[in-house]
């Protein structure tokens, strides 16, 4: 590699793909990430080394990993991106922030469960601001956050998402969403107002798919309580799993976000013993975005929102439809 010169430059683009390939660990899943060829994401990064100077991966099997030189590029990366965002900001912010528009990326439940309240006092709060959103788990989530296609990521701590600590990104609490068990009506314990999970352990389970977010926190759950559940069926449309349940085909872990909707279903909810299983719910900036006031009203709107979204535990008793010990009741016309 060449010595760096005294007009050393890099391509912030290019620092991009790095940063994906430090995420995503190989080529071939940066370049699906960012909707490159692996061919294309090589060249960025191979044109990147040239500026810098420095090799940037190294060859591992049939991959590559990240060379000790990339490692401290990327620490400044992420300090590079910060400052860009706060630039962002102070200009949002000298505009007075009641202008422009946002895209709010987001997880199904709190789509269904926080925010059509949050959008519609967002519209009275800003009403010359746009505001669209887009449903997407992590890690999408927060590629696409990175690529500027979402401006604030509403996301749930589980294995796919960003840690806690990751700099890159400023992040706020919202709520905690404690996860109930959906039994049919008829089920042998729908009568109850309270259950141990491992008592359901032999029940057949209707769960989302291992790669969302849900389906992701209901497999930990049975496994924190000491079994494997035995899946028969895998939806990722909260109406479609109350159906399922409703219909008898097995039980299920629903989110206290998403239970107002099924009122109307002929399904017990109820809570389990112990301490309840529960997800956090966040939502996260760019670090150096979180002083755009629009971002800024966005977020606390958000926290307002979940706050007001939060449900007690409460027995969820089904309409009235008696059915035979450990069988469903028959849905209605």
């Amino acid at each position: 590699m060449e010595e760096l010169s005294e007009s050393f430059t890099i391509d912030l683009r290019r620092l991009t793909v790095l940063r994906e390939l430090q995420r995503r660990g190989s080529l071939a899943r940066t370049a699906e990430a960012l909707h490159l060829t692996p061919s294309a994401v090589s060249q960025q990064i191979a044109a990147l080394a040239r500026e810098a100077g420095v090799p940037l991966t190294e060859r591992k099997g049939r991959g590559v990993r990240l060379t000790g030189q990339a490692r401290v590029l990327l620490a400044h990366a992420d300090l590079i991106a910060a400052q860009l965002e706060r630039a962002r900001a102070d200009l949002a912010a000298y505009g007075a922030g009641g202008r422009g528009s946002v895209t709010i990326g987001c997880f199904s439940s709190a789509i269904l469960g926080l925010l059509p309240g949050a959008l519609t006092a967002l519209r009275e709060r800003l009403p010359q601001v746009r505001v669209d959103v887009v449903e997407a788990e992590p890690p999408d989530l927060f590629t696409a956050l990175d690529g500027g296609e979402v401006d604030v990521a509403v996301a749930v701590d589980f294995a796919a998402t960003p840690p806690y600590a990751d700099r890159r990104y400023h992040r706020v609490d919202l709520c905690t969403d404690v996860l109930d068990i959906a039994v049919p009506s008829g089920h042998r314990l729908a009568d109850r107002d309270r259950v141990a999970l491992r008592e359901l352990a032999a029940e057949h389970w209707i769960v989302g798919d291992a790669r969302s977010c849900c389906g992701a926190v209901a497999r930990s759950v049975c496994a924190a309580a000491g079994f494997t559940p035995d899946i028969r069926h895998a939806v990722n449309d909260w109406g479609a799993l109350a159906a399922l349940v409703e219909a008898g085909q097995g039980v299920a872990l629903i989110p206290r976000l998403v239970q107002p909707l099924y009122g109307h279903r002929r399904i017990a909810l109820l809570t389990t013993e112990g301490t309840p299983p529960s997800r956090n719910v966040f939502a996260a900036v760019r670090t150096g975005a979180e002083g755009d006031p629009v971002l800024a009203a966005v977020r606390d709107q958000l926290s307002a929102s979940a706050k007001e979204s939060a449900t007690p535990a409460a027995s969820t008793r089904p309409p009235a439809s008696p059915a035979a010990p450990g069988t469903a009741a028959t849905p209605p016309p």
